[in-house]
């Protein structure tokens, strides 16, 4: 199969903490794993109709993270209002679904109030609104970011239980985009089968003739995309519609870029995130390389990864 990747997932099926808590490996103290950071600066806050009191963003990749409310005294008839938001990448924000705090009244002001964020983005923040008069309160993020010796280490072993995980089962697990290089348009099937699974997009279909002219294919009119869900996604031809008869150029000639995987880690079906966890124990307990007696089979096997994994396997072959 002549594939190439272009852009690799920017997150891991499982983080860091899980990884930790896995192996029961957290060598820091208590007070040492947390860090408070201000969102919101404590203060009076001034009446908004929409939510213009925003924090600052907080990385929170790979970490446990509880969002705390502070709240003073609320003016009279006064209302507070406050959301969880997230983002990749620190600029653009959008609500995280389950993050909004109870409204704050003068009947339940003078306290603090905490949520568990546990949303799948780097950056969270919040962004709160005021009512009718203005009110006291700021807004902090507490991070527990346990930490060791070996955290490359292991930031390293779960990068290669994903590809790992990939290479048995033939999916890309997280959002990654590809290059998927054909020498010919298919001469009997009105379709092109994508490998990896989890189809989200093809972003260009294009050819090259014997003089190297690139053509790009277009939508809904040359071709229309199957995703498919989990399974294999599809380019098929829309009814009464031919692949391209140019003659081809001699390397490469074809080229569909395609963005495929899980969006998110949670997407992922546990049995995988599982396995995954199993492979990288192992990798961490078993740093060398382990020999296997050649009588058996030619590659050691943990049974119950490859139990797990087995329904997850796309089996179709590619050229």
């Amino acid at each position: 199969m002549n594939a190439v990747i272009k852009t690799a997932p920017t997150i891991e099926p499982i983080t860091l903490a899980d990884l930790k808590l896995h192996l029961r490996l957290d060598s820091e103290t208590f007070d040492g794993n947390l860090t408070l950071t201000q969102s919101l600066a404590y203060g009076s806050k001034a009446i908004t109709t929409a939510y213009t009191h925003v924090g600052t963003g907080v990385d929170v990749l790979g970490k446990e993270a509880e969002v705390l409310v502070h709240h003073g005294t609320n003016g009279t008839g006064g209302t507070v209002d406050t959301k969880i938001q997230e983002s990749d990448d620190n600029v653009t924000y959008t609500d995280w679904t389950g993050g909004a705090f109870t409204q704050v009244t003068t009947a339940n002001d003078n306290t603090d109030y905490k949520k568990q964020y546990t949303g799948t983005k780097r950056y969270i923040r919040t962004a709160s609104k005021v009512l009718v008069a203005a009110c006291e309160f700021g807004t902090s993020i507490l991070v527990n970011a346990a930490t060791t010796a070996e955290d490359d280490l292991l930031t390293a072993i779960i990068q290669a239980a994903r590809e790992h995980v990939e290479d048995i089962t033939r999916r890309a697990l997280l959002t990654q985009t590809w290059y998927y290089y054909l020498d010919k348009f298919p001469s009997e099937d009105d379709f092109i089968i994508l490998p990896f699974g989890n189809l989200q997009s093809v972003t260009s279909i294009k050819y090259k003739d014997s003089d190297g002219t690139e053509t790009t294919m277009t939508v809904n009119t040359d071709y229309l995309v199957e995703t498919n869900g989990e399974g294999y996604g599809r380019i098929v031809l829309p009814y009464g519609v031919s692949w391209p008869t140019d003659t081809l150029y001699p390397s490469n000639p074809i080229t569909i870029e395609f963005v495929c995987g899980w969006t998110a880690a949670a997407n992922i079906p546990s049995k995988i995130r599982t396995a995954m966890k199993m492979i990288c124990s192992d990798l961490f307990e078993n740093r060398e390389a382990q020999i296997v007696n050649p009588t058996m089979e030619p590659y050691s096997v943990n049974k119950t990864v490859a139990a797990l994994l087995a329904s997850a396997i796309l089996w179709k072959e590619f050229d």
